[in-house]
């Protein structure tokens, strides 16, 4: 009769029993495998050092050589227990079901950290096939990981109905109108402002200046379009105002220069004219020039009133119709706006424009910067309070972020295949054994448990199947 036993992979093998051989004689001792030297850290590029990690990956790292640590320390304490089991079984028998149990957990250990430890690294440093599996294929886990993504996450309803379930528009409304929040983004902004102002080419900016001076200002003929403007003015009566303001400063000169106005009189009359004529011709003129003017202030229907309006009228549509007057205005224009001055015009132009933008940024009390948080408030409370704007917000976010991921989708989910092919490859396998290595260091433990159950039950089975055969 033979009684099944298990080796030391924890397999069931047959030893002779019976008269020649007692029932407990001890078999053959097999050699005690040897414990694994297993690397206490993850192998880090050089350039990872301890002191360049973050704080987080410090503490993943603290972590993961914790339970490295542990699971060596199971191995190494079912190898303690397998050895005095092993020597003592003999002498008691109960002692066979504890070596097997320690037999089983020490082929379980052995065999999960080989299975972990190939993700990252050749085990013991041999070549073995299909091991330092994430090195060797850095840029196939990139690629799957890039095409994971882009299935899953980067798809248009996923897009859609994430950002319509969080309701942007509220949010950002509530955020945009805390005071706090308005300062913060208008200082924001200032200084984007003060760096595009800083990044403006002068000569581009004075030369699109000109530009449009010239496609607005230069080409188009002012004439007609003077005298649109014009005929409307005097349509509706605004020259009246102007001529009121010219008739009230001739009525105030002439009463505070009443010898200025009789000089220049007397300088118009005969040399021979005695000057007692002089004198009564200068206050004569004075007084009628003064009535005059103030008559004229004071009838609206006043005939100098009238001949100004028909004057006006005359000039608005001569300016419109009559081509040598459109001649004459265009003469002028190219006289005034001529290439030396326009150039003149763009540089002096967009250098004040400069100056005062970047001073009234750079002032957190200036007027547009006030403008600038009152807007950023304004816009908040009414992304806030009015439903129908957000939803319209909502809406146009959404169609536009799904128009973006379905365009662009692949071209965002290449990034992560070529970040990963870029990367160094024992420096991937590093890093992604911080961030997983110790969850994984729990299928050695859980190795360890389950195989040391496993050679148990074995063990038991084979001692049942044997005693009933």
């Amino acid at each position: 009769m033979r009684v099944l036993t298990s080796d030391a992979s924890g397999s069931p093998a047959s030893r002779p029993t019976g008269s020649t051989a007692p029932r407990h004689a001890a078999p053959p001792r097999p050699e005690l495998p040897e414990a694994p030297e297993l690397p206490e850290r993850p192998e880090l590029p050089a350039t990872a050092t301890p002191s360049a990690l973050t704080p987080g990956d410090a503490a993943r790292r603290t972590a993961l050589i914790r339970m490295k640590r542990l699971a060596l320390a199971l191995l190494g304490l079912s190898a303690l227990i397998f050895t005095v089991s092993f020597a003592l079984q003999e002498q008691y028998p109960w002692l066979q079901y504890v070596r097997a149990a320690a037999e089983g957990a020490m082929v379980g250990a052995i065999a999960d950290w080989f299975a972990v430890t190939a993700l990252f690294r050749y085990p013991l440093g041999l070549r073995i096939p299909h091991t330092n599996i994430i090195a060797s294929r850095k840029n196939e886990i990139g690629a799957s990981l890039g095409e994971f993504v882009e299935t899953n996450f980067l798809s248009e309803s996923v897009v859609r109905g994430k950002l319509e379930s969080v309701g942007i528009s509220r949010r950002l409304g509530a955020w945009l109108e805390t005071p706090s929040n308005a300062e913060r983004l208008s200082d924001e902004l200032a200084v984007a402002g003060q760096g595009v102002l800083s990044l403006l080419g002068d000569e581009n900016i004075q030369n699109l200046i000109e530009s449009l001076a010239r496609e607005h200002l230069v080409r188009p003929e002012w004439g007609p379009s003077l005298g649109r403007v014009g005929e409307r003015l005097v349509d509706s009566g605004q020259q009246h105002a102007a001529v009121d303001l010219l008739l009230d400063k001739a009525d105030g000169w002439l009463r505070e220069h009443p010898e200025a106005f009789g000089r220049a009189v007397s300088r118009r009359l005969p040399s021979w004219v005695p000057g007692f004529v002089d004198k009564l011709v200068d206050d004569k003129a004075y007084r009628e020039v003064l009535g005059f003017v103030a008559s004229a202030r004071a009838e609206p229907q006043h005939p100098v009133r009238e001949a100004i309006d028909r004057y006006l009228q005359e000039l608005m549509h001569d300016l419109q119709h009559e081509q040598a007057m459109i001649a004459r205005v265009e003469s002028l224009k190219l006289e005034l706006l001529d290439s030396a001055r326009l150039r003149e015009f763009a540089g002096e132009t967009w250098e004040s424009v400069k100056a005062s933008l970047g001073e009234a940024l750079a002032d957190p009390a200036s007027p547009l910067r006030a403008g600038i948080r009152s807007t950023i408030v304004d816009v908040g409370g009414r992304l806030a309070a009015d439903p129908v704007l957000g939803a319209r917000v909502d809406r146009w976010l959404a169609d536009s972020a799904s128009h973006l991921v379905q365009t662009y989708r692949h071209e965002i989910a290449g990034v992560i295949t070529e970040t990963v092919e870029r990367w160094d490859a024992a420096e991937t396998a590093a890093k992604i054994e911080l961030q997983v290595g110790r969850d994984l260091q729990f299928i050695r433990i859980n190795g360890t448990v389950v195989g040391a159950l496993a050679g148990l039950t074995i063990f038991t089975v084979a001692h049942l199947v044997a005693a009933l055969l």
